[in-house]
């Protein structure tokens, strides 16, 4: 009985830092690459360089996007609010 009490903690100890290692992982990949121009966007917060980025222009600013669908997601919110 001990032995499966002992096999339960560990296992819910393994699954705690494993969780703890997964955020980690995922909040570096978040972050701006380094040595390159990159912006954020707006929509999702995901960092893209200029080559990679979908550009749109909102009154002669330039912003940039991870794909069409943040861009369209953005229009989609600039039309609500109007």
């Amino acid at each position: 009985m001990r032995l499966l009490i002992w096999l339960i903690l560990i296992y819910v100890g393994f699954k705690i830092v494993q969780g703890f290692l997964r955020q980690r992982v995922e909040g570096e990949q978040s972050l701006p690459p380094r040595g390159e121009e990159t912006h954020r966007d707006p929509v999702c917060g995901v960092y893209v360089t200029e080559a990679d980025a979908v550009v749109g222009r909102v009154e002669d600013k330039r912003l940039y996007f991870c794909s069409m669908a943040c861009l369209e997601k953005y229009r989609e919110q600039l039309e609500n609010k109007s």
